[in-house]
């Protein structure tokens, strides 16, 4: 092989590499993609939109009520879920004639559906749940079809893996995600 040849070869080596090195770096530490499975979180995500997750935003700030979060599963910690956090540590939570209470009062956000149903071990009927230290509530925006704290209990915060902040597909879906 000529040495011209053998030093283009090199760089587009060098080039590959960095660049796969970056992305892996960028996807494991910052940003990551996800599809979405399942309608648990509709009409907020839809069964098949490609979602945006800030990996490192839960090191500077802590998760608050509403933010819509991507975590290990609490039933099989290799799988990502994603659903809305609604309380946490220290809070109360109870859903109750299909309203969610939280330390009492009657919580109103437009994500969460007109009537959320009582399900689950977590969820019956006017059950008064005292979230633990270092523990997550969360629920999906489509009570009817979803698995979540309800059915297997608490998150907990170090398996945060991340905030939902982007649908970038389908195209006609782009949008910011919001609480």
């Amino acid at each position: 092989m000529k040495k011209k040849t053998k030093l283009i070869v090199r760089e587009w080596v060098e080039s590959l590499l960095i660049a796969f090195i970056l992305a892996m770096l960028i996807r494991t530490f910052i940003v990551q993609a996800f599809k979405i499975p399942t309608s648990s979180m509709k009409p907020t995500l839809m069964c098949g939109d490609r979602i945006l997750v800030n990996r490192f935003i839960y090191r500077f700030k802590k998760p608050e009520r509403w933010d819509v979060v991507v975590f290990k599963y609490p039933l099989d910690r290799k799988k990502p879920f994603i659903k809305r956090l609604v309380a946490e540590q220290g809070e109360k939570i109870t859903i109750a004639n299909g309203r969610v209470f939280i330390n009492g009062q009657m919580i109103d956000n437009p994500h969460l559906p007109e009537y959320y149903y009582n399900r689950g071990d977590y969820g019956r009927q006017g059950l008064k749940i005292d979230v633990p230290e270092d523990k997550l509530f969360v629920l999906g925006d489509n009570s009817f079809n979803s698995k979540d704290s309800r059915y297997w209990g608490f998150v907990p915060k170090k398996d945060l893996v991340g905030k939902a902040f982007l649908i970038y597909w389908p195209l006609n879906r782009i949008k910011i995600l919001n609480k």
